[in-house]
């Protein structure tokens, strides 16, 4: 989505709003865009500050070639700062360094521009810090702060922006793209499961770790079943050696929890809805067999726990010994 004619296909009433106000010349000193990974919150970022900047516009379409538009596209440009996540948080030195930055005049002109991704991990600290901007915003500031979690943002900080809310995208949609894009019909259907960043899906449908992932996922439901007592050395030797950094071992997770969703799926006669398995796979059909569906209910609800506890920073490999002996009692 690299035009406000790409976002308002998918983001209709967002892009319809924050457009009116570029057209009245009113473009807000601090916006939220709260949505899931995905939507366009990054896109919709940038096309705002290129709106702000762009030399050669065509009504609220910013040329995408001038050289303002080439540096925000690259996060090269003076007057327009990025702020993410170091580690799992963004940390009050990170604030103090922007507000030492917005003490300095505009290189190119007046108009500053600050874009923090993953809002929702201000600690608290930054997040007061941060209030500063809000309170006493400049006529040339504008702040564009991202999330995915916005129940995580302090309402202090809400009640200063103008909140915009971004829709899901449709999964169908989304996984004919990935389909027309030259990936296959069942691995479309997982990618499209497990994130909705077109270029995203397509990294990993190339990635040689994530289909050992997949492999790993299906082995591991496969071992609590038929080898139960072997799934706390499968999870040392295999999964945790393979799984190593944050957002792996989230994904593992969320593997999982399609491959349980599926055997709950076959249970209720769902089997239109699988993602990892097929209609009639035998390996299905032995681990519905298995497990109950009282029990496989269980293990989703201890599968979210997990998920949870790594959001928390709990070691990553307590959480899937903790869970290991949660799926096997």
């Amino acid at each position: 989505m690299k035009t406000w004619s790409d976002i308002a296909k998918v983001q209709p009433l967002a892009s319809k709003v924050i457009i009116n106000s570029m057209k009245k010349g009113r473009v807000s000193h601090a916006y939220l865009l709260q949505g899931e990974r995905g939507t366009g919150k990054e896109a919709i970022a940038r096309l705002i500050a290129k709106g702000l900047f762009c030399e050669d516009k065509q009504g609220v379409e910013p040329c995408h070639t001038c050289n303002a538009c080439k540096r925000i596209d690259s996060r090269n440009h003076p007057d327009v700062h990025w702020i993410e996540p170091e580690g799992q948080s963004i940390k009050i030195e990170q604030i103090k360094n922007l507000q030492k930055e917005f003490t300095y005049s505009g290189v190119e002109s007046n108009q500053k521009v600050y874009i923090i991704v993953g809002a929702d991990t201000l600690t608290l600290n930054a997040a007061n810090r941060i209030l500063k901007f809000l309170e006493e915003p400049s006529k040339k500031t504008t702040a564009i702060m991202l999330t995915e979690n916005s129940q995580a943002i302090i309402p202090t900080i809400r009640s200063r922006c103008q909140v915009i809310d971004l829709q899901p995208l449709n999964p169908s949609h989304f996984q004919q793209q990935l389909i027309d894009a030259g990936v296959q019909e069942k691995s479309a259907k997982l990618l499209s499961s497990l994130t909705n960043n077109f270029d995203e899906a397509i990294a990993w449908n190339e990635d040689e770790w994530f289909a050992t992932a997949r492999k790993l996922m299906v082995q591991l439901v496969e071992v609590f079943a038929d080898q139960p007592d072997d799934a706390y050395l499968f999870i040392h030797n295999h999964w945790v050696t393979n799984f190593k950094e944050r957002k792996e071992q989230e994904q593992g997770l969320d593997l999982l929890l399609l491959a349980f969703k599926d055997i709950l799926y076959f249970h209720i006669g769902n089997e239109d809805r699988l993602i990892v398995f097929t209609p009639g796979d035998e390996r299905l059909e032995k681990l519905g067999m298995y497990f109950s569906q009282e029990k496989l209910v269980d293990i989703l609800h201890h599968l979210l726990q997990a998920k949870q506890k790594l959001k928390q920073n709990v070691n990553p490999t307590l959480v899937m010994e903790q869970l290991t002996l949660q799926i096997q009692r």
